[in-house]
């Protein structure tokens, strides 16, 4: 990856057009606790030598281009640039990398949290089902859910110790428009396969005669919640 290096703008006198009441500029923002203002902001951008090159151009190029923009939208701000390096071949989306490399506290709290959840999954043994990121564990391996399997899944979990009869999962998880037109034997169909899938595991989901389907959760499962809402914003 090539340094770009790091420069300011000196501050210039501001237009009447491009100047803005504190109310207009921080109409966007969330949560800006009392005594505090908005100072300006931080725009990660995720893209590599070579990604830049195969478009045409170069990270010092679309740097500059950036400082040039927003020279002429606010002609008083001031901007920085930091290239952020990561060892060659790392995984993950370049954005990741670039919010981890320049040590962005949210980024920095949620690997955390991953690296958390992946020491629990390998110290697990028994059932994680992971709500948050849409995934099955069993005794420490990943189970290849289809999409409705685990939707089916996920909607008895969260309604754990009630019978759901099959005319309520339909409703809920088939659409208008789907490709596939359920009745009851489709459900019966996902539910068996989902079992196979659960294996010595499979009682997690109980039949209840004549009704339905019910989440019983055993000690060896273990479930994984959405985290909050992002406080980011556009």
């Amino acid at each position: 990856m090539s340094l770009v290096h790091a420069t300011s703008f000196a501050p210039s006198t501001a237009s009447p057009a491009t100047a803005a009441a504190p109310a207009a500029r921080n109409r966007n923002l969330r949560a800006v606790p009392e005594g505090t203002e908005a100072r300006g902001f931080v725009l990660y951008v995720g893209i590599d030598d070579a990604k830049a090159a195969a478009a045409g151009t170069s990270l010092g190029a679309i740097v500059n281009a950036l400082k040039a923009l927003t020279a002429e939208l606010a002609p008083e701000s001031e901007t920085y640039a930091a290239v952020a390096l990561a060892p060659e071949g790392a995984g993950g989306r370049d954005v990741d990398v670039v919010r981890l490399a320049l040590q962005d506290p949210s980024a920095l709290a949620k690997n955390r949290d991953v690296e958390a959840d992946e020491e629990l999954d390998r110290a697990h043994s028994g059932v994680v089902i992971d709500i948050s990121r849409k995934r099955l564990v069993l005794d420490n391996d990943s189970v290849g859910l289809t999409y409705k399997e685990f939707e089916l899944l996920q909607y008895l979990v969260l309604r754990e110790g009630r019978t759901i009869d099959r005319a309520e999962l339909i409703s809920s998880l088939w659409k208008a428009g789907d490709d596939e037109v359920p009745n009851e034997r489709t459900i019966d169909v996902h539910v068996r396969r989902l079992r196979a899938k659960l294996g010595r595991y499979e009682d997690i989901v109980r039949t209840v005669r004549g009704v339905g389907y019910r989440f019983d959760r055993h000690a060896d499962v273990s479930i994984r919640h959405a985290a909050a809402q992002s406080p980011d914003f556009i």
